[in-house]
């Protein structure tokens, strides 16, 4: 194009941010985010009173293809000299319990820490609500070792990755005392309420209750004793999308506000009505039209489902980011809507997401290995198994011998590397 006609010259093009939708950004100060202010007006200011107990993880950079490097949006938040500077004042967990590759190892440092620091925390989450009611499960599994190093002030010997020793050389201290105390409220009969007994000062659980959290909020609820779940933000690699200026609001009632200045929305409408079922909970069928023409910010219908198009300042253009909302109505002039779920999904563990095409994919590729054997696919089934960390999905194949043949070999384990 004549130089004339540029109107921004694009930034270099280097790495890729990784899609995970609904993904809760970092809470920035009252007076610069909407957000923020609403916490402010119900909470006051708690990033002068005291810490954020939250489970982070960051996940390595993988390589596309074409040589570029891609990363998940919330690990190159933590990679931020920002984030590294207010870490230490404003959260629980070092810099290197978050970095840590061991994910075992990683919870259980930064729940170590959550509890030496206990009388700081008023704030306690992660990203997403599954992993928050996963650290309490594995608190109830593995407190009386966790007391045993508040005691004595050593980290367990099954701790070896360097940067979390190098951690706990800092902050654990043998603390008997507070071994003791935390001995007597997990040994209680009941765990309801446990969340309040052991961070006595917490004022909310910051984490996302909506869409495919929202089964987790019960448990949650009862682990918690009434402290409220705040579901802050609607958020992607794709852009800030929107805001809950209700943070008080029950989670299957959140619906999130457009932030209309941080990229350009196209709605494309989905052919069914949304319909909610007896927990409040969307189901949708997402058959449309090819023809069917996108709507822009303002025109958009209360209790009409839409897939989001977004057009970045980073280069994206009409780019689907395949979630389906569900306008709820309108804050001012600006839609309000609830996340319904993912385009196009067969099977989830936790912020994964798997398209029925890619499973059939993977059975098709792996499913060729069984003929040189003898057997033949009938049928298969699959889901997600979360009841190990990380989870997993896990596929059941019917099979049978071709005539005559009696070969039993289990050939499954040749379907995972395709799946990944």
């Amino acid at each position: 194009l004549p130089e004339t006609l540029l109107l921004k010259a694009p930034p270099p093009f280097g790495h890729w941010h990784r899609n995970s939708s609904e993904e809760l950004l970092q809470q920035q100060s009252p007076k610069t985010n909407h957000f923020g202010l609403s916490i402010y007006r119900h909470f006051g200011d708690l990033s002068q009173v005291g810490k954020r107990m939250e489970l982070l993880f960051a996940k390595p950079d993988v390589e596309t293809p074409s040589g570029l490097k891609a990363s998940a949006v919330t690990t190159r938040a933590f990679k931020e000299s920002s984030f590294q500077a207010i870490l230490p004042k404003l959260y629980t967990s070092p810099y290197e319990t978050i970095f840590c590759p061991d994910t075992k190892q990683s919870t259980y440092c930064q729940l170590l820490f959550g509890l030496i620091q206990r009388d700081e925390v008023v704030v306690i989450g992660s990203i997403f609500a599954a992993t928050v009611l996963r650290g309490i499960k594995f608190i109830e599994n593995n407190w009386r070792e966790l007391c045993s190093n508040i005691k004595t002030g050593k980290i367990s010997d099954w701790i070896t990755d360097s940067g979390c020793r190098k951690a706990a050389s800092l902050i654990l201290k043998p603390n008997p005392k507070l071994a003791d105390l935390l001995e007597d409220i997990c040994s209680c009969k009941s765990w309801e309420g446990i969340v309040r007994k052991l961070w006595p000062k917490t004022k909310y659980i910051g984490t996302v209750c909506t869409g495919a959290m929202l089964q987790f909020t019960a448990e949650l609820e009862f682990y918690c004793g009434g402290l409220p779940l705040v579901s802050g933000f609607y958020a992607c690699s794709e852009g800030a999308i929107a805001i809950n200026i209700e943070p008080l609001s029950k989670p299957s009632d959140v619906s999130y506000t457009i932030l209309p200045n941080t990229v350009y929305y196209e709605f494309l409408p989905i052919k069914e009505d949304c319909v909610t079922d007896s927990q409040n909970q969307v189901q949708l069928n997402t058959s449309r039209h090819k023809d069917t023409e996108t709507v822009d910010l303002v025109n958009v219908k209360p209790g009409q489902c839409y897939e989001i198009l977004v057009t970045s300042p980073t280069g994206l253009y009409r780019y689907r980011v395949g979630d389906i909302i569900k306008v709820t109505g309108f804050h001012n002039n600006t839609p309000q809507f609830q996340f319904v779920g993912r385009q196009n999904v067969a099977l989830g563990v936790d912020m994964e997401r798997t398209s029925e095409a890619d499973i059939l994919k993977a059975v098709a590729e792996a499913k060729a290995l069984l003929d040189p054997l003898g057997l033949i696919l009938t049928e298969y089934t699959s889901y997600g198994d979360t009841s190990s960390t990380p989870g997993h999905y896990v596929i059941f194949w019917e099979i049978k011998p071709k005539e005559g043949n009696n070969n039993n070999n289990n050939n499954s384990k040749e379907l995972d590397p395709k799946v990944m």
